[in-house]
């Protein structure tokens, strides 16, 4: 069920469940249709590489971000930390994230 998210590439989220629980990073990528997002040095997963000369790649063991569901993270306030997301239609005709408990833009 793809659906429009809260959050966005470049978003400082912080984890709220599973073994990475407390860690705070900025969103890489997001999958809208699967409802999962990569968090920058979260969900490290290891990955054996076959090297390829023509492509510059070594090989050997890598590590890299795996997927996190978007249920799992929420978006970080500068001001209050972790925090729930309303939106907002402005002046403009702009639709704004604000934060929940402050009411501070959450958009650049």
């Amino acid at each position: 069920m793809a659906f429009a998210l809260n959050i966005h590439k470049n978003d400082t989220v912080q984890v709220m469940a599973g073994r990475d629980k407390g860690k705070q990073g900025r969103v890489l990528e997001v999958e809208p249709k699967k409802s999962r997002l990569y968090v920058e040095h979260v969900n490290m997963v290891k990955r054996h590489v076959r090297p390829n000369p023509a492509k510059q790649i070594r090989g050997g063991i890598l590590e890299k971000e795996g997927p996190i569901h978007l249920s799992n993270v929420m978006l970080v306030c500068s001001e209050c930390g972790p925090t729930r997301i309303q939106h907002r239609a402005m002046a403009e005709g702009k639709k704004v994230r604000i934060c929940a408990q402050c009411e501070k833009s959450l958009d650049k």
